[in-house]
């Protein structure tokens, strides 16, 4: 019976956690660190000599933009081997980030991805004022000074320059530098005042993002940042309560379930980063910058790196920044990320994720194998006590307090406690939070061959495709071979534990097979291949416990 409760109370737990996931994200509050010196960017002042152009840096002088009137926005192109990252005229912004290792589905004939949604039709890295003290920067046509509109960069880098005036004659300059060999993009954002009055305003610099209904279900998607040296990730539907985070912040980015783009400050500042959310859809995540007041005459320049590209703990930890924090598992993501390191480590001598997940998997159940002998030997010991049970109860059923005195006296005699059979599976539910979060989300399984009809371990297992829908199941329709064959070896688990004695529970018994089938029917492949070999190993072990106890 105790261990009847134990498998329903860990469904329901199951049902609680998948709730708790989408309905609250894994906030953590940002503890007190030691703070960081706030180290100033200078501020360069005074009005240049007559006649002599305003130094930007040592060996680049400002070049006075030609006016721009009426013309249509240059698009611009540079294809490195990473991306093909395309810039418009229109904001100086970023409206193409196509990634060259990544496609966007399966298919044969998918395009590669596409990390800036059609939806965002301004582009995104777009550079304003808070205060707005600059009027026409929202929509600002800038000069580029590249002359041809595609350029292929297979090595070394390349700068490009977009500049745009201000009626009251405030020159903005967008300095890209596009590396060959990194996803990382340099971004230097310089404010000149030949206008006759000071600035005085925060200059922010934003990503821009657009999410669906769905974004979010199983993991987390959305704007985040590192704060104070804590990761803080805000669901959507929150950001209509708190829009603003502040701290020091080393890094903000908005991610999706594999991918990210983020906004790095070149140097750490006690500042603050600002959520806009349009329509419920359109996501605008503003890095601010402190307030800086540029007298006439004087520039101003920020510097930034700007990342686009896969949440690959591997690739992000190379970065630096810390980037690597950006990738979380939720509750047990100190589990998860061995789990992941480890995953990937037996994947460099067996190319097949695959079969990396069921050696992880066998590894696991070999850790926890005591711990699962003593449960089955727990159980079997039950098993055996069940008539003398069935007939304590039967004997004491209207006297509660009577009939525990002799089940406990019972328990004491045989030398059984009646939780052993379960203490030791609850010790196990961590690590299977921490794999399902880590299997869901990692970036190594995307489009991941197994073997024969598995050909994406991320998606959910489908054997052939159909064109009408099936109750319980997400598209693509199909047969879900590897979830039935699940849900068979959990039937099998089931026919093999003790029978309890309480025809309810008995018969909640029976049916937990089919319910956890249906709720893994739209899990990844990868999960359900976990749980299928974390089943055949429990009950081979099952079997080999009840042979000794016999």
């Amino acid at each position: 019976m105790e261990q009847a409760r134990f498998i329903i109370a860990v469904a329901l737990s199951f049902l609680v956690f998948l709730a708790w996931d989408y309905f609250y994200n894994d906030k953590k509050q940002a503890t007190k660190v030691e703070q960081a010196a706030e180290i100033e960017q200078p501020v360069k002042t005074g009005a240049p000599e007559s006649g002599k152009a305003i130094k930007l840096q040592e060996k680049d002088s400002y070049v006075e933009p030609a006016v721009k009137t009426g013309a249509a926005a240059r698009v611009i192109t540079i294809n490195t081997p990473f991306y093909s990252l395309t810039f418009n005229e229109k904001g100086a912004a970023i409206t193409s980030f196509v990634l060259s290792k990544y496609r966007d589905n399966i298919n044969d004939d998918s395009p590669n991805k596409e990390l800036i949604p059609k939806e965002v039709e301004t582009g995104t890295i777009l550079a304003g004022f808070a205060g707005k003290s600059v009027q026409g920067l929202e929509n600002a046509l800038f000069v580029s000074d590249v002359d041809s509109e595609i350029i292929e960069l297979k090595e070394g880098n390349k700068e490009i320059r977009f500049y745009w005036k201000s009626p009251q004659g405030v020159v903005i300059e967008k300095k890209y530098t596009v590396n060959a060999d990194t996803y990382l993009i340099g971004l230097a954002v310089n404010i000149i005042n030949q206008s006759h009055e000071s600035i005085k305003d925060k200059l922010y610099v934003s990503l821009n993002s657009f999410y669906t209904d769905k974004s979010g279900a199983y993991s987390f998607e959305g704007p985040s940042a590192l704060i104070n040296n804590s990761l803080e990730q805000v669901k959507l539907k929150d950001i209509e309560e708190k829009n603003t985070y502040s701290g020091i912040l080393k890094w903000i980015a908005v991610q999706d379930r594999y991918f990210m783009s983020a906004i790095i400050p070149k140097i750490s500042l006690e500042t603050e980063m600002h959520l806009n959310l349009k329509d419920k859809a359109y996501l605008e995540a503003q890095y601010i910058n402190p307030e800086k007041e540029i007298h006439p005459g004087a520039h101003e320049q920020v510097e930034y790196n700007i990342f686009f590209g896969p949440k690959s703990m591997k690739l992000l930890g190379s970065l630096g920044y810390d980037l690597n924090k950006s990738v979380n598992f939720g509750w047990f993501d100190f589990l998860a990320k061995p789990f992941l390191y480890f995953m990937n480590f037996l994947y460099g001598f067996i190319p097949n994720y695959g079969v990396a997940i069921i050696l992880l998997t066998v590894i696991i159940k070999l850790l926890f194998w005591p711990l699962g002998a003593k449960s089955y030997k727990s159980m079997n010991e039950m098993k055996k006590i069940q008539p003398i049970l069935a007939e304590i109860k039967e004997k004491y059923g209207n006297d509660k307090k009577r009939m525990n005195e002799e089940l406990m006296g019972l328990y004491k005699t045989y030398k059984i406690n009646p939780m052993g059979g379960c203490l030791p599976m609850v010790a196990q539910i961590p690590v299977f939070f921490a794999l399902y979060r880590m299997l869901y989300e990692t970036i190594e399984l995307r489009h991941a061959p197994f073997m024969f009809w598995i050909q994406d371990l991320s998606a959910p297992d489908r054997l052939f495709h159909f064109n009408f829908s099936i109750p319980f199941m997400e598209p693509p329709y199909g047969i879900p071979v590897l979830t039935i064959i699940m849900g068979a070896t959990m039937f099998i688990q089931q026919k093999m534990t003790p029978a309890v004695g309480d025809p309810t529970q008995a018969k909640m018994m029976m049916i937990l097979p089919f319910v956890f089938t249906v709720i893994f029917v739209n899990f990844s492949a990868g999960l359900v291949l976990y749980w299928l070999i974390n089943n055949i190993l429990s009950i081979l072990q099952q079997y080999i416990i009840s042979r000794k106890t016999a």
